[in-house]
C-alpha cells in the first residue's frame, strides 16, 4: 500500500505557509481601518495550525524522496487542498460567499485561471482585494516549479522533452529541483517588483500597481475592478502586454540568462513561434477595427495587443468589451484561448511547444507518405524527437479535446446555453478567464452559473492547470495497485 506521510507532510507545510501569507491582507486591512482584519487573522490561525498539525503527524514518515506514484498524488493533491484553506476568508469576510463560491475563487486563483464569482469589486476591503492577488501569484509560482520539476519527471503531455540531456534546459545548468526553484523564485519576484514599479509610474496607485503586478506576472488577471483593466488606459496597456509576454515565456530560460547564457531566449524555438503568432494576430485585429469601426490605428493597435496577449497568455485581462467587435473577433479569441504560451511560464492552455511537436509530427508523416522507403524522424530544436514525446503530446491532445467535449455536455445538461457551455469548458481546462456570451464574457463573471455548473468548472480548472493527465492517472486502477 502507498504511504501518505509524504504527501501528507508537503500539503500540510504548504498549507501552513498559505496561512501565513494571510497576514498580509490582515495588515492592508489593518491600515484601511474597515475592521476587517480579524476575518484574515482567524482565516491565518485555522490555516497555519491545521497544516502544522498536518505536517508534524508525517513527518514520521518522510523519507529520502517520492516516488513517481506518491508524486502524482502530490501534484493533485497541494491543488485541491489549499483552495479550501483559501477559500476561508471569502467566507467569512465582507463578501460571505457560500462555500461553492467561494472554493470556485480560490481554485480560480490559485490556478490563475481568473474567472470570478464576485461583483462589486470597486467597493471591497483592500485586504480580500490583496488575497485575491496573492492566491494568483502563490499559483503562478507554483505551476513554474511542477511545470519545470515534477512534470518532465512524471512524463505527462509530452513534459518529458524538458528533462532530455539532448535538450538545452535547465538540467544542464542547475541539476537539483531546489536550485531551479530557488532561481526562478528570485526571478519570479524580480519581475513581479518591476512590474509593480512600471504600473506606479504610468499612474496607478501603490496598492493598485502592487496587486496587478501579481496577477500580470502569474497571467492571473484578476483585478481591483469589475471593469478589469478598462479602468486604465493608455501607457499601462502597452505595460501590462510587454509583462504579460514576459510571464508567457519559459523562465528556465531568464534562469539560463542569468547564469551567462545571452542568446538563450531567442535560440529557443518556442520563443520565437509564441512572439511571431502574437505579432500576427495583433497585426491583424487591427487591420480588421481599423477597416471596420471609425477607430483611431493607434487605439485599434493598444487595444488588439493588449487584449489578444490578454488571452494568448491565459491572463484574462479585458480593456473593452470584445464582444462587441463581431463574429470574427469572438471566434478569433476563442482559438488564440487554445494556444497558450510556452512551457514552464505561468502561462495556461495547451502551450505552444505542443502545436510544434504536432506539426512535426505531421510533416513527418507526409515525408513518409511521399516516400515510403525513406527515414524520417520529427525534429524540435533540430533534434530528434522520441516516440515516448510523440505519443505523450498526441494523448495530450486527444484528451483535452475529448474533456472539453465532456465538460461543454455536461454544462449544457445543467441548462446552460450552447455558447456558454462550450466557451465555459474552454476557458475552465485554458485556464483562460472570461468565456464567451454575455453571462460570462469579457463584461461579464460567473456568479450567475448553478451550482453545479460551478462545481463542474472547479473541477475544469483543475483538470486543466495539471495538464490533464497528472490527474486523471490517479483514477486509474492501475495507479492503486502495489
Amino acid at each position: 500500500m502507498m504511504d501518505l506521510r509524504p504527501v501528507g507532510y508537503v500539503i500540510g507545510l504548504l498549507v501552513a505557509i498559505l496561512g501565513a501569507t494571510m497576514l498580509f491582507p490582515m495588515l492592508a486591512d489593518m491600515i484601511e481601518g474597515r475592521g476587517e482584519w480579524h476575518v484574515f487573522l482567524e482565516s491565518a490561525i485555522i490555516t497555519m495550525l491545521t497544516g502544522s498539525v498536518l505536517a508534524m503527524s508525517c513527518s514520521n514518515g518522510v523519507g529520502e524522496g517520492l516516488t513517481i506514484r506518491q508524486t502524482f498524488l502530490l501534484t493533485t493533491g497541494v491543488w485541491v487542498a489549499l483552495p479550501v484553506f483559501g477559500a476561508i476568508p471569502f467566507l467569512f469576510g465582507e463578501t460571505e460567499l457560500r462555500f461553492v463560491d467561494a472554493y470556485f475563487e480560490a481554485m480560480s486563483g490559485l490556478t490563475t485561471t481568473g474567472s470570478t464569482v464576485i461583483t462589486g469589486l470597486d467597493s471591497l476591503p483592500r485586504g480580500l482585494l490583496l488575497w485575491r492577488g496573492i492566491l494568483q501569484w502563490l499559483g503562478g509560482i507554483g505551476i513554474i516549479v511542477v511545470a519545470m520539476v515534477f512534470l518532465p519527471e512524471l512524463r505527462v503531455g509530452g513534459m518529458q522533452i524538458f528533462r532530455s540531456e539532448g535538450f538545452e534546459t535547465m538540467g544542464k545548468i542547475l541539476p537539483r529541483a531546489q536550485e531551479i526553484a530557488g532561481q526562478i523564485s528570485l526571478i519570479y519576484v524580480f519581475l513581479t517588483v518591476v512590474c509593480a514599479l512600471v504600473y506606479a509610474g504610468l499612474g496607478m496607485g501603490f496598492f493598485d500597481a502592487t496587486v496587478h503586478s501579481m496577477t500580470t506576472i502569474a497571467t492571473g488577471g484578476f483585478a481591483n475592478y469589475d471593469a478589469s483593466f478598462a479602468t486604465f488606459s493608455g501607457p499601462v496597456e502597452y505595460a501590462a502586454a510587454v509583462f504579460m509576454v514576459l510571464a508567457a515565456l519559459p523562465f528556465v530560460r531568464y534562469v539560463q540568462l542569468a547564469n551567462g547564457h545571452t542568446s538563450s531566449l531567442w535560440e529557443d524555438s518556442q520563443i520565437r513561434v509564441f512572439l511571431a503568432t502574437v505579432l500576427v494576430l495583433v497585426l491583424i485585429m487591427t487591420v480588421f477595427l481599423t477597416s471596420v469601426f471609425p477607430r483611431h490605428w493607434e487605439q485599434a493597435f493598444r487595444e488588439s495587443l493588449f487584449n489578444i496577449t490578454s488571452i494568448i497568455s491565459g491572463t484574462g485581462y479585458a480593456s473593452v468589451d470584445y464582444m462587441g467587435w463581431g463574429s470574427f473577433p469572438v471566434m478569433l479569441f476563442f482559438l488564440i484561448g487554445l494556444i497558450g504560451g510556452c512551457a514552464g511560464s505561468t502561462a495556461c492552455s495547451i502551450k505552444i511547444f505542443r502545436y510544434q511537436l504536432l506539426l512535426a509530427s505531421i510533416k513527418t508523416q507526409i515525408k513518409r507518405i511521399r516516400s515510403p522507403h525513406g527515414v524520417f524522424v520529427p525534429l524540435y530544436d533540430g533534434r530528434p524527437v522520441g516516440r515516448d514525446v510523440l505519443t505523450s503530446v498526441m494523448s495530450f491532445f486527444m484528451f483535452f479535446v475529448l474533456s472539453m467535449g465532456v465538460l461543454s455536455w455536461a454544462l449544457a445538461l445543467t441548462g446552460l446555453d450552447f455558447i456558454t457551455s462550450v466557451s465555459g469548458a474552454a476557458t475552465a481546462l485554458a485556464n483562460v478567464g472570461p468565456g464567451l456570451g454575455s453571462q460570462i464574457g469579457p463584461a461579464g463573471n460567473f456568479a450567475g452559473l448553478n451550482d453545479t455548473a460551478k462545481w463542474l468548472l472547479t473541477i475544469g480548472m483543475l483538470v486543466g492547470r495539471l495538464e490533464l493527465l497528472a490527474v486523471y492517472a490517479i483514477f486509474t486502477t492501475q495507479f492503486w495497485r502495489n
